[in-house]
């Protein structure tokens, strides 16, 4: 029996769905696959010599160089198509999973198999994700189209995990504020515990305040569904300790503060550190790494009403740092830092963060590279070699202390945002610096979470970033069980 990765993903919203195995399904017979086989352009001259005189005059005619997304239909003597040739141009390491999904989606039905084993993990997860479509809204759903089919069940069991983590993500953020709130937030943890026997619990409303968790309690308190801190658990006590934690705004209208109509517009994706924190928590312990895992999501939405905070406020945070608020849109901070603080508290051997925290990264990376902080230069070489290897881009940015000057207050510890509008980025990341209070192993990650338009290898909408290179980066630090 063989497996197959199909290349239709399904939502992951409910509990069922959760425990659903996107690679259910398996193909007995694999003798009719169509092979495909990549080929870089620097390669093409010795391929071409070795064919058969007709399939060498079909190449000629058809003129195939293997230049990046090049596609060629081999076929035997009786005109079927035995094998696809796909080129991958000069550059075949840095093109490889855009152009397996690229092909995925231009095949017809029907089974498909890679030749190459080197190349199997990235074209197989990117056959799988280039034909994710959200489509729990719809009417009229998508049936399964071209398969591919792997040669070993490991295979199967390694990518998994992978691709089930992106499409959570991607699910999670697509889905609207009026269903995906810090209740229903909640509730995706809660189900993903129970699928993995991890343990779940969560603090509510004005409980947050008598666990001294201010700054969450602040940003959340003026919307009907209340704020909360999730917190999850999984793995041997006694394994190395790793730490997690996501920005759950579920909807940020900017508060009294209020956004424009187009920048509001899109603020279900606000919560975007929070989902791939939760997808990157299915990979862990779907992968089952040698970690015991905690994962910490401050769960809020920054509304308006008559109790919502304000310009001005002084806040103290669970560290007992008093913060100014000198704008209420400048929110993810604030949930983060009381996290940041608590988790501290046990000293874990690393702790990563991911929020969409600030327009200021975009303005300097795009909205397809995640700019990343941390003081380790071991772990920031480590990130930046994976996320090469896994084309998932990513790029360090400095903690340069002297900017820290920007968040002094006149009437407080400090202000939750800098003075001007340069380096904001830079900026918001030592806000946070101040409240990871051991001296551990810290990044940040700035992302977007968002597609602006369909590429070959995602529809626009929710997205999985930098989450590939982190969960190889882990694998490669701490081992699989």
């Amino acid at each position: 029996m063989t497996n197959f990765i199909s290349t239709k993903t399904t939502p992951f919203l409910t509990s069922e769905d959760l425990n659903e195995n996107l690679n259910k399904n398996s193909i007995k017979d694999t003798s009719q696959a169509i092979n495909i086989q990549a080929l870089g352009s620097v390669d093409f001259d010795d391929w071409f010599k070795n064919l058969p005189k007709s399939q060498a005059q079909w190449v000629t005619e058809n003129n195939f160089t293997a230049a990046k997304d090049q596609t060629l239909k081999l076929q035997d003597s009786e005109g079927k198509v035995t094998n696809i040739i796909l080129g991958l141009g000069a550059c075949p390491s840095a093109s490889g999973i855009s152009a397996y999904a690229k092909l995925a989606k231009s095949l017809s039905p029907g089974h498909y198999q890679i030749t190459q084993d080197n190349q199997t993990e990235l074209s197989s997860i990117g056959w799988a994700i280039s034909q994710y479509e959200f489509d729990h809204y719809k009417a009229d759903k998508n049936a399964h189209g071209a398969v591919l089919v792997l040669k070993e069940h490991q295979q199967l069991k390694q990518l998994t995990p992978i691709i089930n983590g992106i499409c959570l993500v991607r699910d999670l953020i697509n889905t609207p504020a009026c269903d995906m709130g810090p209740s229903h937030l909640s509730e995706v943890m809660k189900n993903l515990a129970e699928q993995y026997s991890a343990d779940f619990s969560e603090i509510v409303g004005d409980d947050l305040l008598s666990k001294g968790l201010n700054t969450i309690h602040a940003v959340g308190r003026a919307a009907k569904n209340k704020p909360r801190l999730l917190e999850m658990f999984w793995g041997d006590k006694h394994a190395p300790k790793l730490t997690l934690i996501g920005k759950g705004v579920c909807f940020d209208t900017g508060g009294l503060d209020l956004k424009g109509s187009a920048g509001m517009r899109m603020m279900k994706k606000d919560m975007g550190g929070a989902a791939n924190t939760l997808g990157l928590a299915q990979m862990i312990m779907g992968s089952h790494l040698k970690v015991r895992l905690r994962l910490l999501i401050p769960a809020v939405e920054n509304n308006i009403s008559e109790d919502a905070f304000r310009p001005g406020d002084i806040i103290t945070t669970y560290k007992g740092t008093t913060v100014e608020v000198e704008n209420t849109d400048a929110e993810g901070r604030l949930v983060l830092c009381d996290a940041l603080a608590l988790a501290s508290e046990e000293d874990p051997e690393l702790m990563i963060n991911f929020a969409t925290l600030t327009g200021a990264a975009r303005v300097a990376m795009g909205t397809e590279v995640v700019p990343y902080f941390t003081d380790n230069d071991e772990i920031a070489n480590a990130l930046h070699k994976h996320s090469q290897q896994e084309n998932d881009p990513t790029w360090r940015m400095p903690l340069y202390t002297p900017y820290e000057e920007q968040l002094k207050s006149s009437f407080a510890d400090l202000r939750n945002m800098g003075t001007g509008p340069f380096g904001g980025a830079i900026v918001a990341a030592l806000y946070l610096k101040h409240f990871v209070t051991k001296p551990i192993n810290w990044v940040h990650f700035d992302m977007y979470a968002w597609n602006n338009a369909d590429r070959a290898i995602c529809p626009e909408g929710g997205e999985a970033m930098a989450i590939r290179s982190v969960l190889a980066y882990l694998k490669e630090r701490f081992g699989q069980a």
